[in-house]
């Protein structure tokens, strides 16, 4: 017999477990849309061309390409090596470039700035293990058109707004900037051809500390000078005690010197914008000078979403503002910030109880479908969700069944019974 599971790395949803992911999914959308953000749609595919233009990094590697319509067998010989041939279109592997594309298709109907949601599946090749799939539903904000700290401060305040409503309380955000890992590397005085792949071992730090990184970095032939100098910084680093709280002062304390002006400050405008918005006290971020963030497509901020139950990020984005220009032939700011709904559906205790009545209704065999159908029309129109079952002999497995689809409600119904005579009880 031909195996009938779901394609590897990919999940059928019991209704159970889609009606959950469902009602996360509605706290998301409506804490985004309390924000001012507004939701679009893009097409499942996009352009291979688009899709690998080199702004998607790693993530053009695990796209999945679709073979041209109408090739023959020569014709797909002749262009076996060069997959641009045989392919023009992809499923996409983010919603970022299906943003810009987006955006640079109708900017003439679209606000000057314009914050847009996008809550949808994405497709990649991964290799499928525990908590990562082929396919997998992402959360996106992102606001076009606003160079300034406050799009970066809405992200951030939005997204822990959003969290909070989830009962996920106590998230932080670690922030940093691109322009500052490349001033940091450049005043430490790595070459510009090797910084990409120094920003792939400052990635691990921690993981395998500063002794592990100085290691790998020779091990990859890095400029022994630069890395002599990286590493005895990280070394001051950890036995400094930075401040605690997020602003000017922590920042300059965990960057070396000569890091232009101009990119403090927008850190320093982030926080202020975020304590701003959520009425002063203590700001939920946290400057990470080794923050890096793979997209290649990144320019300026980035950010990771933490919570204190979990040791991976929940989320994070970034910057990018070079993206829109690729397709617009103008460069037009950009920053967006994803919320990881894979992760954050696993540790959402409770996804909220549904407000109307769930009923289910018992039926014995003789009872006429007119009288049924009724009965359940009366109950719909009253509000409530209805469904019918005929009476077995395990009524307790029928109504544990129905229990765990979400029913709150259960009454058993005879031939001539009437909404008035039905005796709704609970379940569970």
């Amino acid at each position: 017999m031909a195996a009938v599971n779901a394609p590897r790395g990919m999940r059928d949803f019991l209704p159970a477990d889609k009606a959950r992911r469902e009602r996360v999914l509605a706290v998301i959308r409506e804490r985004y849309r309390a924000h001012g953000f507004d939701e679009i749609e893009t097409p499942v595919m996009e352009e291979y061309a688009r899709l690998h233009a080199g702004i998607g990094g790693d993530n053009e590697k695990l796209a999945f390409n679709i073979l041209r319509r109408g090739l023959d067998a020569d014709a797909i010989r002749h262009a076996a090596d060069d997959p641009a041939k045989l392919t023009d279109l992809g499923l996409r592997y983010d919603l970022t470039v299906p943003l810009a594309r987006f955006y640079a298709t109708n900017r003439g109907e679209l606000p000057t700035v314009f914050r847009s949601i996008q809550i949808a599946p994405v497709w990649r090749a991964e290799r499928p293990q525990k908590g990562r799939y082929r396919q997998f539903m992402q959360c996106d904000i992102d606001i076009i058109g606003d160079a300034s700290a406050r799009a970066e401060a809405e992200l951030i305040v939005a997204s822990l707004d959003t969290l909070a409503a989830l009962s996920l309380e106590g998230a932080t955000v670690r922030i940093n900037d691109r322009r500052a890992l490349d001033a940091m590397l450049e005043a430490f005085g790595f070459g510009p051809e090797e910084r990409p792949g120094v920003l792939i071992t400052i990635d691990k730090l921690d993981k395998i500390g500063p002794g592990g990184v100085a290691a790998e970095l020779r091990e990859r032939g890095a400029t022994a000078g630069a890395v002599d100098a990286f590493e005895g910084f990280l070394n001051g680093l950890s036995a400094a005690e930075a401040p605690a709280r997020f602003g000017r002062d922590q920042i300059v304390a965990k960057l070396p010197g000569g890091i232009p002006d101009e990119i403090v400050d927008h850190l320093v405008g982030v926080g202020e914008a975020v304590a701003a918005a959520r009425g002063g006290g203590e700001i939920p971020l946290q400057f990470d000078p080794f923050l890096v963030r793979g997209m290649g497509y990144y320019t300026g901020t980035i950010f990771e979403l933490a919570h204190p139950s979990v040791s991976y990020s929940l989320g994070g984005g970034g910057r990018y503002d070079g993206m829109i220009g690729r397709f617009l032939g103008q460069d037009v700011p950009a920053v967006g910030f994803s919320i990881g709904f894979e992760r954050i559906v696993d540790l959402v205790e409770t996804a909220g109880a549904e407000t109307a009545e769930a009923v289910v209704l018992v039926h014995d065999k003789d009872v006429p479908v007119a009288e049924l159908l009724a009965l359940k029309a009366a109950l719909v129109a009253e509000g409530s969700r209805v469904r019918l079952e005929q009476r077995t002999r395990n009524l307790k497995g029928l109504l544990d069944r129905a229990t765990a689809d979400g029913y709150t409600a259960y009454a058993s119904v005879a031939a001539g019974a009437t909404r008035e005579s039905l005796e709704l009880r609970p379940l569970g």
